[in-house]
């Protein structure tokens, strides 16, 4: 583990590969989980506020839930989250042509539509953020929907620390960033 600022963060996320493969996982991690995407208050106030500008791309059945649960909630762990669909599929999802489940909120932001992408750790993902009260703990979470990512990153030579980079430094910023790449370019190889 390596200390920058008020993160410890995981030397996994350093040496490992990953690059989505969305072709192979079809968007699992949005359908995989027994609770939602953690989301700060600031995000869930946003989701509600732009969810006439991605509402449209949700299915009907994905609409009815958000009106019966609203746009976050606490889980069963205390935090605050996305709701989900059944027992877990995160309802500001659709599936697209090539059965690929996506983000709508995403969606909204390719097309320009907002400034907002989605969800800070949704953007992070595999990389999950635990916060306690003096740091916070930056770590790789290596599920196995994630071995086509994995496999991909590993192909085509992708470090995990690069392939996040924009929502890293979105998280932590430009500086932070710039100390984690020193760090990761100056670790004796294997």
């Amino acid at each position: 583990m390596i200390e920058i600022g008020k993160t410890i963060v995981s030397l996994d996320i350093l040496e490992s590969s990953f690059c989505c493969d969305l072709e192979k996982c079809k968007g699992e991690c949005c359908v995989d989980g027994d609770s939602g995407a953690p989301v700060t208050p600031e995000e869930a106030e946003t989701i509600e506020k732009l969810y006439p500008l991605f509402e449209e791309y949700l299915p009907s059945q994905n609409k009815e839930e958000i009106a019966k649960q609203g746009f976050s909630l606490i889980d069963s762990d205390g935090d605050l989250v996305t709701p989900i669909i059944g027992k877990n599929e995160c309802v500001f999802t659709f599936v697209n042509d090539k059965g690929i489940t996506l983000c709508a909120i995403e969606r909204a932001y390719f097309e320009k539509n907002t400034g907002f992408r989605k969800p800070v750790s949704c953007h992070l993902f595999p990389i999950r953020i635990t916060e306690y009260k003096r740091f916070d703990g930056v770590n790789y979470e290596k599920l196995k929907i994630c071995k086509p990512g994995r496999a991909c990153g590993k192909s085509t030579n992708q470090p995990l620390w690069k392939y996040l980079e924009e929502p890293l430094i979105r998280k932590y910023g430009e500086a932070w960033y710039q100390k984690l790449k020193l760090v990761a370019e100056n670790l004796p190889t294997k």
